[in-house]
């Protein structure tokens, strides 16, 4: 039996490791830029949700406006992957995060001038989508460049935490700014963090530029190598029924779950009848959540059981979502909306850090943009899908029927796959 000091030891080393990855420089500079430039996008997602509705008064509008931004996704995120194994993949974070940061600027600039419309918000929210597409495989795979195998399933943790800790300061910045500077504010302090991101990409600097993992083995130049390297991540994923199928559970709660993010802005508005600061709320607390079980990640480390996570965390999401979108009790709905936020994000970090060890280094850019493709590349589809049955059947009742499909898909993966169970 270990003693109350060595416990205490332990707890000490346990609390120490969970920011362990931190500790490789280049990796510091890429998680503090990251954050700074999410917490303005958040920011602005809920500023953007609230003019939306604004604007338009329909749930259609609200589901319309995610699948613009989503949509790119179904088109570039595969391109985006072989571009990641293909280009520097710097580089290409730098060039899409400053065209990300103009679109913003713009809506800024068409909000403050009192000209914006409905088309002009779903023209800049397809374009910051495309940015997203083409950036997110390298984003990911850039983390296994900067900190290696060993620190992966911390740097993802941490990684997961400083993109959830943006999701519960975004919000609360947007009621701040809503209320000091109004909603053109919100886009340009989202333009402006932009900024960090860029900066801290910038400030990257390999060791031994021999063995900088994020350029490329081969050359965009070489006949044929798109098509070839997007053909062969198929095979590859296609041969190899746990990376499957852990691609095909996060579709599948994307498409059914991701919904509830666009939808929220009519529970602030019309269930719970808040204004722009209750939006910020609901926003936050389901941000909160996803904070802590990123947090609790990082404290677990590279922890056995990966798989039973996956499944358990998506099922609680489902369960979650149904009993949300179900409330009228504003306490009740803030209580399942902070347990939905922390279900999802354990089942979405642990499969991003299982896809990596799965897969070799060569493949990792296209595999990471298969994973995207399977979450936000489904998000579109889910979006418009939401937004035309809500205008019939209600949004509660829409997000209630999404729940009960994740659960059951989730308890059938569940039962049929001992493998992904031991993961």
């Amino acid at each position: 039996m270990p003693t109350e000091l060595e416990l205490e030891q332990r707890r000490s080393r346990g609390v120490g490791e969970m920011f362990r990855a931190l500790r490789h420089r280049n990796f510091l500079l890429f998680w503090s830029g990251a954050f700074l430039s999410n917490t303005g996008t958040w920011m602005q997602a809920v500023a953007q949700g609230w003019l939306v509705l604004q604007l338009t008064d329909s749930p259609f509008w609200l589901g319309f406006d995610g699948f613009m931004s989503t949509a790119p996704g179904l088109l570039l995120t595969l391109a985006g992957g072989v571009f990641a194994d293909l280009m520097d993949r710097r580089k290409l974070l730098i060039n899409t995060q400053i065209v990300a940061g103009l679109a913003a600027l713009t809506l800024g600039i068409l909000v403050a001038t009192h000209v914006v419309q409905v088309w002009m918000i779903l023209t800049l929210s397809f374009i910051t989508g495309c940015c997203l597409a083409m950036a997110g495989p390298s984003y990911m795979a850039l983390v296994y460049d900067l900190v290696g195998r060993e620190d992966l399933a911390n740097a993802v943790a941490l990684n997961s935490t400083q993109f959830q800790l943006a999701r519960v300061l975004g919000p609360v910045f947007f009621g701040l700014g809503f209320k000091l500077f109004g909603l053109a504010g919100c886009f340009f302090a989202n333009a402006v963090s932009f900024v960090a991101v860029v900066a801290g990409l910038k400030m990257v600097r390999f060791e031994r530029p021999d063995k900088d993992d994020s350029l490329p083995t081969k050359s965009m130049k070489d006949k044929g190598a798109f098509v070839q390297d997007l053909v062969g991540g198929f095979r590859y994923v296609g041969g190899r029924p746990r990376v499957s199928t852990l691609l095909m559970i996060s579709a599948v709660t994307s498409l059914f779950g991701a919904p509830y993010i666009s939808m929220t802005p009519v529970f602030a508005r019309d269930i719970f009848h808040l204004g722009a600061t209750g939006l910020a709320l609901l926003m936050g607390m389901a941000g909160a959540g996803a904070l802590f079980g990123a947090l609790f990640l990082a404290y677990l480390g590279d922890f056995r059981h990966k798989g039973w996570f996956v499944l358990g965390g998506d099922f609680a999401f489902a369960v979650c979502l149904i009993c949300f979108s179900l409330s009228t009790n504003l306490v009740v709905s803030l209580v399942f909306l902070f347990l939905l936020g922390f279900g999802i994000v354990c089942a979405v970090a642990v499969t991003n850090t299982l896809l990596q060890k799965l897969v070799s280094n060569e493949m990792r850019g296209r595999v990471m943009s298969m994973f995207m493709l399977s979450f936000i590349g489904a998000m579109p589809i889910g979006n418009l899908i939401a937004g035309a049955a809500s205008h019939r059947f209600g949004v509660q009742h829409m997000l209630a029927a999404g729940g009960l499909i994740i659960a059951a898909y989730v308890v059938v993966v569940t039962v049929r796959n001992p493998r992904l169970r031991d993961l």
